[in-house]
């Protein structure tokens, strides 16, 4: 029979003594055991040197070094969104489309209240919003088309499709509203003087049908532009909506006060007010309370345009309530508060690009986030 071979446990002990016995002078016995067995042990795993923190300061080569922060860096150096495709006909076509929901508002404003020179001016600029909008939206998708593709299905989950079924419900309504303003300039007889009867009332119930669906209209795009994944615009998902919808009220109101005389300028001054108030609100939450991604709404090219809808804003509702005994006032309000509202969709539409090319915004935003969700682990004091 074969010896019994000593276990791993005991042919290890025997390595360590003999180990510490060769570095003793004149050797030692195989069976001590060795006081300095551990510190052996311990030193064949030696510990990696202590890295320095940022900036903490080191002596090398008897003079002090500083370490360099650490910079940002991503796979490559690039980026790990797409930055959105759109070009400035996409900006244009949140400021049309702002701009027609506004003057639709308008528009009922001055027919429930009795002002045709409102009216009309609302029903007006609705219909040519809404014709420059519809172009923008085609020129971006390529081909005509493909407006008429995204008609085919309703999906309640997508902003794009509800907003797509929300400008084909609202620009029929908006159409006829503004058609039926030429009524007074049919003849009184024969076809076109039925029309002449008929149009009045038809447009009465297009007009307070295009009001209600305008507020649909006005935030749809702040909810599509949250919806993707670009980070400035994703993070801004509160804010945007109210942003757009006290930009398109804004917007609507300067048509009123640039066309109205100043005794029927009344709704359109207390819809300056309250678009200003929403928007600039919305506004200071998306530059001030997004962390890293408020960023980009403070720099650079979207930075300065939104200073300057703040600036115009500001400017026209102060001149809109400043303008009661002025025409010339309320026209330059109302001339401030359209530009307002450009420099505003410009600037959010700038933000969201520039935050989708530089990959801190991305990925700093998402270790921060996973950092907040680890769980927490207490280790019991000693």
């Amino acid at each position: 029979m074969r010896a019994r071979r000593p276990e791993v446990g005991e042919r290890f002990r025997r390595f360590l003594r003999r180990l510490d016995g060769a570095d003793r002078p004149g050797g030692a016995d195989r069976d001590e055991p060795s006081a300095g067995r551990t510190d052996r042990a311990a030193n064949l795993a030696p510990e990696p040197p202590r890295q320095p923190a940022p900036g903490e300061r080191r002596r090398r080569g008897g003079e002090d070094v500083t370490v360099p922060p650490a910079g940002f860096t991503s796979y490559y150096g690039r980026p790990v969104l797409k930055a959105p495709v759109w070009k400035w006909d996409i900006a244009g076509y949140l400021f049309t489309g702002g701009l027609a929901a506004g003057s639709s508002l308008l528009a009922a404003g001055g027919q429930l209240t009795g002002r045709p020179v409102l009216r009309r001016a609302g029903r007006v600029t609705a219909l040519a919003a809404l014709g420059a909008s519809t172009y923008f939206l085609v020129h971006d998708l390529g081909r005509p088309e493909r407006f008429h593709h995204m008609l085919r299905v309703a999906k309640p989950t997508s902003p794009m499709s509800v907003g797509t079924w929300i400008l084909a419900a609202y620009g029929p309504a908006a159409g006829v509203a503004a058609v039926a303003e030429a009524a007074p300039w049919l003849p009184e007889r024969g076809v076109l003087g039925l029309g002449r009867r008929l149009l009045p009332p038809v447009g009465h119930a297009a007009g307070l049908f295009a009001a209600a669906a305008a507020p649909a209209l006005a935030t749809y795009p702040g909810v599509l532009l949250a919806d993707t994944a670009v980070p400035s615009w994703h993070e801004a998902y509160p804010q945007l909506p109210v942003m757009f919808a006290g930009s398109a009220l804004a917007s609507g109101a300067g048509v009123g006060l640039l066309a109205a005389p100043r005794d029927q300028a009344g709704p359109a001054r207390r819809m300056a007010v309250a678009g200003a108030a929403l928007e600039l609100w919305a506004a200071h939450r998306v530059e001030t309370g997004l962390g890293l991604l408020s960023e980009p709404y403070r720099t650079g090219t979207p930075g300065r345009l939104l200073r300057a809808a703040r600036a115009l804003t500001v400017a026209g509702a102060v001149g809109a309530l400043a303008g009661r005994r002025s025409r010339v006032v309320s026209a330059v309000a109302g001339a401030a508060l359209l530009g307002a509202s450009v420099a505003l969709r410009f600037g959010v539409f700038h933000a969201g690009v520039a935050s989708a090319r530089d990959p801190r915004y991305t990925v700093v935003p998402q270790r921060e986030r996973a950092r907040r969700h680890e769980p927490r682990i207490d280790t019991p004091e000693p």
